[in-house]
């Protein structure tokens, strides 16, 4: 693993967020976006998608307390997959659902009950990637306003801040152990940093979120195993890992990075 790390820098603060999202921010993201999605395939068409076995997740960028992040979850210990592991909200396309989008907004209203109309999609994101079932998953972007009502404020005037206690309250108890917001800049934290593989070949950095979490039953003390990769914990820590921590990576890597927002 080391001499796979050799080309694989620490980030740096610059590359990243370090004040709260604004209409200029969302735009920068919105154009990265366009552009990484250039050099990516296509989704095969909507009535050729083998449904059974395509998931989508939506990666939910938001201002808490005016910090920038990203608003994540550990899943109950009673589900039958990914128990107690950190994930964006997606999961597998349903028979009702008319979009890769539709899937993944449905999940995200389902799961951390956020109304659709408060997120505003910013993109696709990529490439694809199979889940250890099978299942190809295609990641969104999109940031959560506050509310429904966008206020009228100058685009380089901070976007007002979500309420995570209310958002705690709502998520659903059957699915979600709890619900926690990543700061951006704690993707630049070298403390927070642990060197990980993914799927044993590419070399990324998971994320050490313990402290962030709540503590409580079925959330902290996972492990890492062959089925259930999501996001789990290594010598008692959780971890923004797997599937989860790939894209997230690959966010801050392609997306964050390119946006090239003055800090």
């Amino acid at each position: 693993m080391s001499r796979a790390f050799t080309q694989l820098a620490r980030p740096s603060n610059s590359a990243f967020f370090s004040k709260p999202f604004t209409l200029n921010t969302l735009r920068a993201v919105r154009s990265a976006l366009l552009e990484n999605l250039s050099k990516l395939e296509r989704p095969p068409g909507w009535a050729s998608l083998d449904k059974k076995q395509t998931a989508a997740i939506l990666i939910p960028f938001c201002n808490v307390r005016e910090v920038p992040g990203i608003l994540l979850q550990v899943r109950s210990r009673s589900m039958r997959s990914h128990s107690g592991e950190v994930s964006c909200p997606g999961g597998r396309v349903d028979e009702l659902d008319l979009s890769l989008l539709d899937t993944a907004l449905r999940e995200t209203t389902e799961e951390l009950g956020i109304p659709r109309d408060v997120i505003e999609v910013l993109g696709p994101f990529g490439p694809p990637e199979k889940s250890l079932r099978g299942d190809t998953v295609w990641p969104f972007i999109g940031f959560v306003h506050e509310s429904t009502d966008r206020p009228n404020i100058n685009d380089d005037e901070p976007l007002p801040s979500i309420d995570l206690s209310a958002i705690e309250r709502t998520a659903s108890k059957d699915e979600v152990a709890a619900v926690f917001h990543l700061p951006l800049a704690e993707l630049a934290n070298p403390s927070r940093l642990v060197s990980s593989l993914f799927r044993d070949q590419r070399p990324y950095w998971s994320v050490d979120v313990t402290d962030l979490v709540p503590t409580g039953e079925g959330v902290i003390g996972s492990t890492h195993s062959e089925e259930d990769e999501i996001g789990a914990g290594r010598d008692g820590r959780l971890e923004v890992w797997g599937l989860t921590g790939w894209f997230i990576f690959l966010v801050s890597q392609q997306i964050l990075g390119q946006a090239k927002i003055q800090l």
